[in-house]
C-alpha cells in the first residue's frame, strides 16, 4: 500500500469515528430529551391523582368534622340522664324541705298552745287563792282595817295581784257595765228600774282575761 491510500484510509477511519462520535451524541442527546419527556409526564399523570385524593381527603375530614359537631346540636335541645336526675333530686328537696317547714310551724303552734293551756291550768288553780284573799279583806272589821293582821293580808293580796298582771292576768270589769255574753256568765236576773236594761247590777265572782282572752268568766246579776 502506498502512502497516499494510507493517508486516505486513515482519513477515512478519521472521519467515519467523527461521524459515529456524533451519532453516538446525538443518540445521548435524544435519550436525555425522551427522559425528560417521560419525567414531565409522568408527573402531570401524577399531580391530578394527588390532588383528587387529596380533595377526598379534604372532602371526608370536612364530612367526619360536619358530623361530630351535628351531633351535640342534635343532642343539645334533650336533658341527658344525669340533667333529670338532677332535676328530680331537686324537686324532691324541695318539696321534702316544705314539708319539713310546714311540720316545724304546725309542731311550735302545737307546742305554744300546750303551754298556753298548761298556764291556763296552773292560773285556774290560783285564782280561787285571790278570791279568798278578797273575802278576807271584805270581811275585816271597820275597827280593824288598820291592824298589822288586815295589812299584811292586803299587801300579799297586792303582790300576788301584781304577780298575775305581770303574767298577763287582768280581772274584767263588770259591775255597772252592760251585760257581755263574751266576758259574763250571768246567774241570776233582777227588776231594777234605776238602771238601764242588760246591766249587769251584781258581780259573785270576778272574771279574769289571760293574754286578751277569757281565762274565767265574771258571775254576774243582770238587770231586766
Amino acid at each position: 500500500m502506498t502512502e497516499e491510500e494510507k493517508k486516505t484510509a486513515e482519513q477515512e477511519t478519521a472521519e467515519t469515528g467523527a461521524a459515529g462520535a456524533q451519532a453516538g451524541s446525538e443518540e445521548h442527546t435524544e435519550a436525555e430529551a425522551q427522559t425528560a419527556e417521560d419525567e414531565k409526564d409522568t408527573a402531570e399523570t401524577e399531580a391530578p391523582s394527588e390532588e383528587g385524593s387529596g380533595g377526598e381527603t379534604t372532602e371526608d375530614t370536612q364530612e367526619e368534622e360536619k358530623e361530630e359537631s351535628s351531633e351535640p346540636q342534635s343532642n343539645a335541645g334533650k336533658p341527658d340522664k344525669k340533667d333529670r336526675q338532677i332535676e328530680e333530686l331537686t324537686d324532691k328537696y324541695k318539696r321534702l324541705f316544705a314539708e319539713f317547714d310546714n311540720y316545724r310551724k304546725r309542731t311550735d303552734a302545737e307546742k305554744i298552745g300546750m303551754f298556753n293551756e298548761g298556764e291556763k291550768a296552773v292560773l285556774l288553780k290560783v285564782l280561787p287563792l285571790i278570791d279568798n284573799f278578797e273575802r278576807a279583806l271584805e270581811a275585816v272589821p271597820e275597827e280593824e282595817k288598820g291592824s298589822a293582821f288586815a295589812e299584811g293580808i292586803e299587801k300579799i293580796y297586792r303582790s300576788f295581784s301584781d304577780q298575775l298582771a305581770e303574767m298577763g292576768v287582768k280581772p274584767i270589769d263588770a259591775k255597772g257595765k252592760p251585760f257581755d255574753a263574751n266576758l259574763h256568765n250571768a246567774v241570776m236576773h233582777v227588776e231594777d228600774d234605776e238602771v238601764e236594761e242588760s246591766t249587769v247590777v251584781e258581780e259573785f265572782q270576778k272574771g279574769y282575761l289571760f293574754k286578751d282572752k277569757v281565762l274565767r268568766y265574771s258571775m254576774v246579776k243582770v238587770a231586766n
